[in-house]
């Protein structure tokens, strides 16, 4: 079964799988839930996603309750996190995967994100993407998440590049996969649980987090558990560190002599311009392009 595209009138639930929402979160998340409303959409809040039970966050299991309220509720089409943080691995072992996989729906987040969003598509294969939490969809200058997002959900466009969105070559090559992906130290965090054979990789890292030396031990221990043998390319999105995100990834994999496509852009990640990408889905890879080749959501 797979996921409806959106249309003004749906409904869009927000959860807070991560950290807890602060004080200073809310002119963000206020702002954002405006956007929603006025392009026409109505937006509910879960029960526990203002929760702080723990002191940071919710509990696992109130986290997991706002997941599954949201798959039950028919008139939910849409899911956001509000925002990122931490830890929203912890509600693996609680989830309803099957209450889950009957009732797909788009489910979206980035950043910390990455982790639940990831284990749902392997575990389930429904509609889950790479993308904008609801707070970010109004914390940047640009408009460019917002307008993608709407691009994406509203009207399944199979465009993960913009024309303005730079290109750069790394390794050349041409690559077809279903993606998988998103922040590095999640990622690879999670080895055994995802499915790395034939996807593309795409992975992004935030700097003030994560310095060189800890992109490069991320990436060694992705090296090290094979995955770099069994990918069909990489796709590298947004670090702003003293060194770039290729250069720590040829520095780990240069002796593996891979003869798969990379390449490098700044339209997803922790950066303004955030591309929303579904997982799971077949795209095609090339030295100067990125694009999905299959239909990902319907009317």
């Amino acid at each position: 079964m797979v996921a409806k595209k959106l249309k003004k009138g749906d409904t869009i639930g927000l959860i807070s799988p991560s950290e807890n929402v602060k004080e200073e979160d809310m002119q963000d998340i206020t702002e954002s839930i405006k956007l929603l409303e006025e392009r026409g959409y109505k937006v509910i809040i879960a029960k526990n996603a203002y929760k702080n039970t723990t002191g940071y966050g919710a509990t696992a299991k109130e986290k997991a309750e706002d997941i599954h309220e949201m798959y039950k509720n028919t008139d939910v089409k849409a899911i956001f996190s509000i925002k990122g943080g931490f830890n929203s691995n912890s509600v693996y072992g609680y989830l309803d995967l099957e209450l889950i996989k009957n009732n797909n729906k788009i489910i979206c987040g980035y950043s910390d994100a990455t982790s639940y969003i990831n284990y749902i598509q392997a575990k389930t294969g429904n509609s889950c993407f790479s993308g904008p939490n609801l707070k970010s969809l109004n914390s940047w200058e640009t408009d460019y998440s917002f307008k993608e997002m709407l691009n994406h959900f509203e009207n399944g466009s199979k465009n993960l590049l913009r024309e303005d969105d730079e290109v750069i070559c790394i390794n050349k090559g041409m690559a077809k996969g279903k993606l998988i992906g998103g922040n590095l130290s999640l990622i690879s965090n999670m080895l055994e649980l995802l499915d790395f054979n034939n996807k593309i990789l795409f992975l992004e890292e935030l700097s003030f987090e994560s310095p060189p030396a800890m992109v490069s031990n991320y990436l060694y221990k992705m090296k090290q558990n094979g995955v770099f043998n069994k990918i069909n390319g990489i796709w590298l999105g947004n670090y702003e560190g003293e060194y770039s995100l290729e250069q720590i990834l040829m520095d780990t994999i240069e002796d593996l002599k891979l003869d798969i496509p990379i390449i490098k852009t700044n339209n997803f990640g922790h950066t303004e311009k955030k591309m929303t990408i579904p997982i799971g889905i077949e795209a095609e890879m090339t030295e100067n392009n990125i694009q999905i080749i299959e239909d990902y959501l319907e009317d």
